[in-house]
């Protein structure tokens, strides 16, 4: 028996999220756009109410949520502002890998420390000339004694500026491709690492995004995850989780973008009735309303794939490859709705315009989710 009616506990979680959002998120948003500072007060009162680190297993203090809840409450921080709930997630990210393919030492030291204070991690793993061709990377890590020497760059990396540990993927062996790759746990206060300047985006300015440099970093090999080459399946494996939560913030966004399209159809008139009224106007928001209700459902069904331990590489790729280009359509769509004025700050949808455009490149492009949903197709 197939149901989409939400647990009483689904629920109470939601409006928890859309309290969150509605109450701490939204109404600063602007600010943390106009200024790109980083929503320290609004990261701490969702560490207090609960709603960070959520998949941390309960040996180590978490809360080992589920994905579809993750999905459920993402979706509600995205509706507040997706560059906050960026901010936000941006620990699940990095957390993954270890909780994926850590040992307990490891998950005990690095994941446990979130049950007793409130600090972050972030995922290094994109390179100057390495994105989605992973498998390009540069970055380096020699066995020496019982240390690796790392060294390489990172970029545009979520929360660097702001994280205790990064997850590093290295190339421990240049000639093994995919297969010489490997995953590091590598503290950010290690001689040698070097955090670059926040970079300034066209949106989610509210998220901390740089560069890393790594220059002969001594890692100790008790941070490395699983065994030499296992890093790649370690990073992808950690996308089948955290893509339905991004896609779930998409559909978060366009679902504001619809309210907002639908307040301002009612109200705004021409030639003598509110445009609403006009079919043009309608059959638009008609469509986005569709493509929202399309790409939640997605998001659960390649979360509750995660959660039943099916394959759900494809449903991820599905979810996250339409809920991006989804919520960029409609985003632009609510643009069009508001006319002149949506072209102009003192309306919102402009700034849900800017904030569509990274989901359809973090986290892997549209074109690279393309690409996994035909080779799964055509395995």
């Amino acid at each position: 028996m197939i149901g989409f009616e939400l647990s009483d506990e689904q629920k109470q979680f939601q409006q928890l999220a859309r309290d969150f959002a509605a109450n701490e998120v939204r109404p600063r948003a602007a600010h943390h756009d106009e200024t790109g500072e980083w929503p320290t007060e609004i990261l701490s009162k969702a560490y207090e109410l609960g709603l960070m680190n959520l998949a941390i297993p309960a040996e180590y203090g978490g809360m080992a949520m589920p994905a579809l809840d993750e999905v459920i409450i993402c979706e509600e921080v995205g509706w507040g502002c997706t560059g906050i709930a960026t901010a936000m997630t941006a620990n699940t990210l990095a957390q993954t890998p270890v909780i994926v393919g850590g040992n307990d030492a490891q998950k005990k030291k690095y994941l446990g420390a979130f049950a007793e204070r409130h600090h972050f991690c972030a995922y290094g793993v994109t390179e100057p000339g390495a994105g989605s061709d992973v498998a390009g990377l540069k970055t380096t890590a020699v066995k020496k004694g019982d240390k690796y020497i790392l060294n390489g760059q990172k970029m545009w990396i979520t929360g660097a500026g702001h994280a205790d540990w990064f997850f590093v993927l290295a190339k421990t062996d240049k000639d093994a491709g995919h297969r010489g790759m490997s995953g590091f746990i590598v503290e950010s206060n290690l001689p040698g690492v070097t955090v670059g300047k926040k970079e300034q985006n066209m949106g989610q300015r509210a998220s901390d995004t740089r560069g890393i440099t790594f220059e002969d970093v001594e890692v100790p090999a008790e941070n490395l995850l699983g065994n030499e080459g296992d890093g790649w399946k370690i990073a992808m494996k950690s996308f089948d989780h955290t893509r339905p939560l991004v896609a779930a913030a998409a559909v978060g966004l366009a679902q504001a973008a619809l309210e907002h399209s639908i307040a301002y159809a009612k109200e705004r008139k021409t030639f003598g009735k509110p445009i609403a009224a006009h079919q043009g106007v309608s059959f638009m928001i008609a469509d986005m309303a569709s493509n929202i209700e399309a790409a939640r459902l997605l998001c659960y069904k390649a979360a509750s794939d995660y959660d039943a331990g099916r394959n759900n590489v494809m449903t991820a790729a599905f979810a996250k490859r339409f809920g991006a280009d989804m919520a960029m359509q409609v985003a632009i769509d609510a643009v069009q709705v508001h006319g002149g004025n949506g072209f102009n700050k003192e309306y919102p949808v402009e700034k849900l315009m800017r904030d569509a455009k990274i989901f359809q490149i973090y986290e892997g492009t549209s074109q690279i989710q393309r690409v996994i949903i035909a080779r799964e197709l055509l395995r």
